[in-house]
């Protein structure tokens, strides 16, 4: 009888190609040691996946989407965190892998649905267009993102790690009560480039800073008293 199609064996090798690369980088994750830790043979990956960088490809896309599934669940912000929170968690490996070179191509060029949706509940808040949202939405994913690799590579545990997520998600709501009695975050350094575009897939870019000037300190103790 013919051999029958095994459903999880992409599953089994995307999931031993993320392990691979959170112990030892870009230098354990080859074609051989991914067959191996999947359970299947090195031309069974390659019928699959061209390269490493193909796999890596595939491991990105593929926790993108679990990561939205998982925050688009959510029906506030702070419903929104903690659901973040729980799937880097859960899914420390992937997780790992997701964000190493996030903010260059290809991953930078690839969507983020996942933040792009958490800026548009930040704008909705914030009774503005998601873009003019973006820095603060760097702001709240810079401290969901270090609370999560603060955990996970600091591999706290029990009662320590309930408080490291509870401090974010409290964080996270001063934060956003800051910025709508604000109307946004201060600003110290410079204004925020309009090249400087994320989560938008192929028109995202870094920018190169130029035309854009410091902001001046506020002064302290002025006028009368």
């Amino acid at each position: 009888m013919p051999r029958q199609p095994d459903p999880q064996l992409e599953q089994r090798i995307l999931d031993a190609a993320s392990r691979l690369w959170a112990r030892g980088g870009e230098k354990a994750l080859t074609m051989r040691a991914v067959a191996k830790a999947s359970g299947t043979t090195t031309p069974t990956v390659y019928e699959r996946y061209r390269d490493r960088q193909d796999i890596l490809r595939a491991l990105r896309l593929k926790t993108r989407q679990d990561l939205f599934d998982a925050v688009s669940q959510s029906r506030t912000l702070r419903e929104s965190v903690q659901r973040y929170l729980d799937f880097a968690l859960k899914n420390s490996y992937s997780y790992e892998v997701l964000f190493d070179g996030v903010g260059k191509p290809p991953s930078l060029h690839e969507r983020w649905p996942s933040f792009t949706l958490m800026r548009e509940r930040v704008a909705d808040r914030m009774r503005g267009a998601p873009r003019e949202q973006t820095r603060l939405m760097l702001a709240l994913w810079s401290l969901m993102h270090g609370t999560a690799m603060l955990i996970i590579r600091g591999r706290f545990e029990g009662a320590l790690q309930v408080q490291a997520v509870h401090a974010c998600l409290d964080a996270f709501d001063a934060v956003m009560d800051c910025a709508v009695r604000s109307k946004g975050l201060p600003n110290s350094g410079p204004r925020w480039p309009t090249t400087l575009i994320l989560g938008e897939g192929k028109q995202s870019r870094v920018g190169n800073g130029k035309g854009t000037r410091a902001r001046k300190p506020a002064k302290s103790g002025s006028g009368r008293r």
